[in-house]
């Protein structure tokens, strides 16, 4: 009867932090549904496509604040992802998670880096944009398929006129 009891209190601990993840997660969404604007959707017809790279969707923070993760919206789910560049800006397509798009006067930043919420590489394996949106600026990150496509978005998305 005593392992019976300390089953149950494994058990019910186990549910009682699953919980707090859970309202956890809902009262940052809440909070920052109220800071950062909605995503902007994929324009309907955004022109030809200049580059493409398929690969992962890993996060969305606050600029500067790599463990900052933008839940709200849906941005905080990792998904398989398809980058798409147009003159335009960036298509991000993610499987089972609502698109968006970066528009590309947006951007204000393009590196490799080796780390952004829940994902820690030990080489530059991450491309990171860094945007703004209404008054927030953030960083988006991706891990790509094919590394070797990370030079071309780089030289893409450079800033005229100014350093990344």
């Amino acid at each position: 009867m005593e392992r019976f009891w300390l089953v149950l209190a494994i058990v019910v601990f186990f549910l009682l932090c699953l919980w707090g993840m859970y309202v956890g997660w809902r009262r940052k969404s809440r909070s920052q549904s109220a800071r950062v604007p909605p995503f902007p959707p994929i324009p309907e017809d955004p022109g030809e496509v200049l580059l493409e790279s398929a690969g992962v969707y890993l996060a969305t923070t606050t600029a500067g604040n790599w463990q900052d993760r933008i839940v709200t919206r849906g941005a905080g789910l990792r998904t398989g992802a398809v980058w798409r560049l147009h003159a335009g800006g960036i298509a991000v397509e993610r499987g089972g998670a609502p698109d968006f798009w970066i528009p590309r006067e947006a951007v204000t930043g393009v590196r490799r880096d080796t780390k952004i919420a829940g994902k820690v590489m030990g080489t530059d394996a991450l491309l990171v944009l860094t945007w703004r949106l209404g008054d927030v600026d953030l960083d988006t990150g991706f891990r790509g398929d094919d590394l070797e496509d990370y030079p071309q978005w780089i030289e893409q998305l450079k800033i005229k006129g100014g350093a990344q």
